[in-house]
């Protein structure tokens, strides 16, 4: 395999808890922040990042948002991701405050809409009884 083919997080070389991992330090998290951030227990956090577990498809959603990373890379390695420790460029406070907030922000979109499909699930049960 060449330098240039290498894919730093890929499966060949990593696994699901290697990958969010890299993604929350890249984020500038820690793993309580993260927890937090998700509505988990730290220790479930620690769970999926050492492999012990892994987290359900809401969950797996909420992450890829909140680290800015897609779901396919989260889970394989292969798509949008974070770049290899040679390629990591500092961002500045301001901007990664900013990049904070739109992942919150997607964050909170994903659990909306979900407590929303769950709602609209209940109300056709519910227009079925009468």
């Amino acid at each position: 395999m060449q330098d240039n083919d290498f894919d730093w997080y890929g499966p060949e070389t990593s696994t699901f808890g290697d990958r969010l991992a890299a993604a929350r330090e890249q984020a500038g998290m820690t793993q309580a922040q993260l927890a937090k951030r998700l509505g988990v227990k730290a220790s479930t956090l620690r769970a999926w990042e050492n492999d012990m577990s892994e987290p359900r498809a809401n969950r797996l959603s909420m992450l890829s948002g909140l680290l800015n990373v897609s779901l396919p890379w989260m889970l394989t390695g292969k798509g949008d991701g974070i770049a290899s420790p040679e390629d990591e460029n500092q961002i500045p406070a301001d901007i990664s405050d900013i990049l904070l907030e739109i992942r919150d922000l997607k964050a909170s979109m994903v659990t909306t809409a979900d407590k929303l499909g769950r709602l609209e699930k209940n109300l056709r049960q519910k227009l079925k009884e009468i």
